[in-house]
């Protein structure tokens, strides 16, 4: 199995949607059964900026993390429908166990 985690800003958009929200789209229509978008309260990008969320400031400017679990083929087919719009997404790809107990 594989961990898809894309990192997005909470107000980048693409088709007319909040980029997260087109995520989460992208992968219910190709099958994925189930997908997550995580907001952060703080942090920094390439830039070095901090963004924190307070009560005053509503920007717009924190991350949120969109993730996948996801079997290989459908990895790849994610993926590379994510190729063919020509968006710049961070994204990371990781080998899991998946299991219950």
């Amino acid at each position: 199995m594989n961990l898809l985690s894309f990192y997005v800003s909470e107000k980048q958009h693409h088709a007319g949607m909040l980029l997260y929200e087109w995520l989460l789209e992208q992968g219910k229509s190709q099958g994925v059964s189930g997908g997550s978008a995580f907001r952060a309260i703080a942090g920094f990008g390439r830039h070095g900026k901090l963004h924190e969320e307070t009560f005053f400031e509503l920007a717009g400017e924190l991350a949120v993390k969109v993730e996948f679990v996801v079997d290989e083929e459908l990895a790849e087919k994610l993926l590379d429908s994510l190729h063919a719009e020509d968006l710049k997404i961070l994204y990371i790809r990781q080998q899991i166990e998946v299991a219950q107990i």
